[in-house]
């Protein structure tokens, strides 16, 4: 009996071994985004994490830490450049101090699957890899443009560009100089958890946003006008912390970058549809839309685009032509 005991012991054993070596086996990374969680993009990084997740069941998950309110916005960047969070969503724009080249997403007129096969995100990751000590695992949520929202109705000049002289405007670091230089107006930079307060309280009288997500903080209670024609594209990228990507098992790898390229075109046209939804809602919840004649449309959009992409030369030059060729098709 006794050796049958010590043989159901050892098989006992090894099997315990072998579920240690299976549990320890799943990696987990923690992921920040750089917006609050009812925010649109948020919730499509939450969708991402759910297929993470369900494709890497054994192997490796994701968990979602919360947004600003774990770590600042403008912290974020720093904290996965350090490998203090493994993982952030968010504006490429919220780190330009870092790395310059994401100016490229922002003055981008193709689409994340298009910089994809072309080579423009094997570009931006070496790029981030070498500043950043980031592994640039995905551009999602792309191909929505931003527009101008305002609270009383804009005042076009004699050539029909907006009126900007006195409007403060709030914004991320991308508009600056197309908001000072071209439009006259006063730059505000106003983290999103406290947009709302400022439009209330006046302190800002518009801002620069993409085509979705102002209704997702009540901004249209205050933002009754929107110029158009849309300029720039979303600049929402992932980042994991180089380090510990380094560390993943080439199985965990795989899966986290198949989601990602997938999910690229996924959200693309899935932001796309809602784009479509949530024009037609402002529009019944009382938004106006205000259009540009079309010479001062063209030229509203080339000053837009053009801002970025002088922004980047100017800021580091060594990559501009390589990612001009890859971001921008001239017409």
């Amino acid at each position: 009996m006794l050796p049958n005991r010590l043989a159901a012991v050892a098989g006992l054993a090894a099997l315990s071994v072998f579920a240690l070596g299976a549990a320890q086996a799943q990696e987990t990374l923690r992921a920040l985004s750089m917006q609050p969680k009812a925010v649109t993009y948020t919730q499509s990084f939450l969708k991402f994490i759910d297929k993470v997740n369900e494709a890497g069941q054994g192997v490796v998950q994701i968990e979602f830490v919360g947004g600003p309110e774990a770590i600042p916005t403008f912290d974020q960047p720093e904290a996965v450049r350090a490998g203090v969070i493994d993982m952030i969503y968010g504006p490429g724009s919220y780190y330009p101090g870092i790395v310059p080249e994401t100016d490229a997403l922002v003055g981008s007129n193709v689409t994340p699957m298009e910089k994809r096969a072309n080579g423009g995100i094997d570009l931006l990751n070496q790029i981030h890899q070498e500043k950043m000590n980031v592994y640039y695992l995905g551009h999602p949520d792309g191909g929505i443009q931003f527009h101008l929202y305002m609270t009383q109705e804009p005042q076009l000049k004699d050539d029909g560009l907006p009126d900007m002289s006195g409007i403060k405007l709030r914004g991320a670091p991308i508009y600056r100089e197309f908001f000072t230089d071209y439009l006259g107006a006063t730059f505000v930079q106003v983290n999103v958890p406290e947009v709302y307060t400022a439009l209330e309280r006046g302190t800002v009288d518009g801002l620069g946003w993409p085509s979705i997500g102002v209704m997702d903080l009540s901004w249209d209670n205050f933002l009754k006008y929107r110029i158009d024609p849309g300029y720039f594209q979303t600049d929402l990228s992932i980042l994991v912390n180089l380090d510990r990507w380094n560390e993943l098992s080439d199985e965990a790898k795989q899966i986290l970058q198949d989601t990602a390229i997938a999910w690229e075109a996924e959200s693309y046209e899935m932001l796309q549809t809602l784009r479509a939804e949530e024009d037609a809602e402002m529009k019944k919840r009382g938004m106006q839309v205000v259009e540009l004649p079309p010479e001062a449309a063209e030229a509203y959009l080339n000053a837009a685009y053009e801002e970025a992409w002088s922004r980047l030369r100017e800021r580091d030059p060594t990559h501009y032509e390589a990612l001009r060729e890859k971001f921008f098709k001239d017409d």
